[in-house]
């Protein structure tokens, strides 16, 4: 029997920041991987990085890191690792950097040839800058890869996630899968969101990922069904 093929990647976005987009992507990765498939996270830029031994270091970088075979060098995972907490284009000037797509796209050759998946994760939500001269749209366009998108179930999740599925569809990028993050326990009636989004979406969902305090994206990778 020939060896299964896969998509090359994706690139996962969020409908907002703070819906669990790393969580996610590394859960994904962990289901990639359950496939059989080689799979890499990268995030080709993190704000709200901290110093160490070794350099700045990103918290949700570090995840995707962790949670990819073969290991990657940190320094390709993350490619701009921006010190404050802000948005990528305000921390990226306070630093004094210029973030390039060349850096990114020469980081991510090199994760490809180690993985037969890659698993991108974008800035914010959908329409987040990256910096002054750079939307997502370019880095997908550069990349060539279909986008997945994380929706955080809390109020106004319906709003946000339609704006965003038909955001992505007008930027020209191909649109493939969603994926439900319980991110608020609290929520009143959210299965009953959780459904009309399953109606509503133009893309199939790929799994609901349920809330946990300390989430472990080993164990959450269960809830995915990735179509890769």
């Amino acid at each position: 029997m020939p060896p299964r093929a896969y998509l090359p990647g994706l690139f996962v976005t969020g409908t907002d920041t703070g819906v669990g987009k790393s969580v996610v992507s590394a859960s994904l990765l962990h289901a990639i991987r359950a496939l059989g498939a080689r799979a890499i996270g990268m995030k080709p830029v993190a704000s709200g990085c901290e110093p160490g031994a070794q350099g700045w270091r990103n918290e949700d970088a570090l995840l995707l890191q962790a949670a990819s075979d073969p290991t990657p060098r940190y320094e390709d995972v993350n490619p701009y690792a921006l010190p404050q907490a802000l948005a990528p284009e305000i921390a990226a000037a306070e630093a004094g950097i210029e973030i390039g797509l060349e850096p990114i796209l020469a980081a991510y050759a090199r994760l490809r040839a180690q993985a037969e998946v890659m698993v991108v994760e974008g800035v914010g939500g959908w329409a987040a800058p990256i910096d002054a001269r750079l939307d997502q749209i370019d880095l997908v366009r550069a990349l060539d890869l279909p986008v997945v998108l994380v929706v955080g179930l809390r109020l106004g999740a319906i709003n946000h996630a339609r704006l965003s599925a038909r955001a992505i569809a007008a930027d020209g990028a191909r649109f493939i899968g969603w994926i439900a993050n319980d991110i608020d326990p609290q929520m009143a009636r959210m299965d009953e969101n959780f459904e009309i989004l399953c109606r509503r979406m133009p893309v199939p969902c790929w799994g609901r990922v349920p809330y946990s305090p300390r989430p472990d994206p080993a164990r959450l990778a269960a809830s995915l069904r990735p179509q890769v």
